[in-house]
């Protein structure tokens, strides 16, 4: 579900999960768990990655679908705990998109410090809105930071995805790679980024870069969550994943 490796004394965090690294609840927790351990462990830097095509297709959605309400009343805080685990890390983490990064996929490497994107197949971009589910306020919070809020509403409204050549032009990721060099050029960057700056001057910059989105998130609207889990429990039942993933072939 999850390797952890070390190269040049960088942890390397590799979703492997099915196909696509598809985000169910046990991949969540997972995740959580992990970038938990690895905030307060030696590791001076972290390099988040995927197997096969994908770095993350998103959220499982036959999870959702299977599960109905009481899967996502459990999958929503988790999903968010994950974002935010990756998110607030006070150490360098650089994603390393070996494949599609779409919607929830995206987010984790939006949720990163730097992104490089293998110069490949892969595509990314948040596409909530086309699959008709809302974003969590942790997921709009992070794609806020990450490009500031007018390249994320455009994003967000677009619901489309880009190659690595247009994803690079249009500031989704921060340098293109080759595929074979992908990894090595992640590790290379995330140690740069560990040994430019002493680690305690680090984790209080990215506290400070991050004050606004985490006070946002402490202070939102108490009537949201459950408007956003009211709306993917629907999303669920009235027929709109199911044809969604009809649409893209997954029927």
């Amino acid at each position: 579900m999850i390797e952890l490796d070390e190269v040049d004394g960088i942890t390397v965090v590799r979703l492997a999960h099915g196909k696509v690294n598809a985000l169910d609840l046990e991949l969540l927790e997972r995740i959580t768990a992990t970038f938990t351990a690895l905030d307060t462990g030696p590791a001076p830097a972290i390099v988040l990655t995927g197997t096969g095509r994908a770095f993350s297709a998103g959220v499982d959605l036959w999870r959702i679908i299977d599960g109905g309400a009481a899967y996502v009343h459990a999958f929503l805080p988790a999903l968010e705990a994950a974002f935010l685990a990756v998110f607030t890390v006070g150490k360098p983490v650089v994603a390393a998109l070996n494949g599609h990064a779409i919607a929830g996929g995206a987010i984790l490497a939006a949720g990163c410090d730097h992104r490089i994107m293998a110069d490949g197949a892969g595509t990314i971009g948040v596409t909530e809105l086309r699959v008709g589910v809302p974003f969590p306020a942790s997921a709009l919070e992070i794609l806020g930071h990450a490009y500031g809020e007018p390249q994320a509403r455009r994003q967000i409204i677009a619901a489309d995805t880009l190659g690595p050549a247009a994803a690079l032009a249009a500031g989704r990721v921060d340098e293109l790679s080759p595929p074979e060099e992908l990894l090595k050029s992640a590790v290379a960057t995330a140690r740069r980024l560990a040994a430019q700056t002493p680690a305690d001057t680090f984790r209080l910059t990215k506290q400070q870069l991050q004050a606004t989105a985490r006070r946002r998130l402490a202070t939102r609207p108490p009537d949201l969550d459950p408007q956003v889990s009211h709306l993917w429990v629907r999303a669920a039942e009235d027929g709109r994943l199911r044809d969604y993933m009809a649409a893209v072939g997954n029927g």
